[in-house]
């Protein structure tokens, strides 16, 4: 399974957070407060974000942090590379050329580049006034079991919210 770090996942809770009223200046206690993230995490998140462009940081008794941008202009690949620093990448050689030995002679290094580029685009897709919108449940999530390939295969999925078998 894929995952983003935790650092990410907060980075992504905090600017959503500052999504919902991006005209306020908000400081780290607060946001910590609101949100149930350490202090210290938060405050590690919000310099990232503000060297990642971001963010606006203000000094002072009445200073905090505002969205640098529109959050209908800021998407989850921008909160990924302000926090990982880099491009995101599934593998290695998908975004750091030459971090592989076996690179030069590796097959299969252009189809993982193609899995994350389509990847970069899914969540370059996503904006923070997305993130923001009450979350739909119409389509249930579906896991496939190991060596399972499709649906076919899939065991029957129960959707109680739409009146399906119990």
């Amino acid at each position: 399974m894929l995952r983003i770090t935790k650092i990410t996942d907060y980075a992504t809770v905090v600017a959503s957070y500052l999504a919902r009223w991006p005209d306020e200046s908000h400081s780290a206690a607060r946001i910590s407060e609101r949100l149930g993230i350490a202090r210290p995490t938060v405050s590690k998140i919000l310099k990232l974000l503000a060297r990642g462009g971001l963010l606006l940081a203000q000094r002072g008794a009445h200073g905090g942090y505002t969205l640098a941008r529109a959050p209908q202009q800021i998407s989850i690949a921008d909160i990924i590379d302000a926090i990982e620093g880099l491009p995101a990448g599934l593998t290695e050689c998908s975004s750091v050329p030459g971090a592989c030995r076996q690179e030069p002679g590796c097959e299969i290094r252009g189809n993982w580049q193609e899995i994350s580029l389509a990847v970069r685009r899914a969540l370059a897709g996503v904006t923070l006034a997305d993130m923001v919108l009450p979350q739909s449940i119409a389509q249930p999530v579906v896991m496939f079991a190991p060596g399972q390939r499709s649906l076919s295969a899939a065991p029957a999925v129960r959707n109680a919210s739409a009146g399906g078998p119990r």
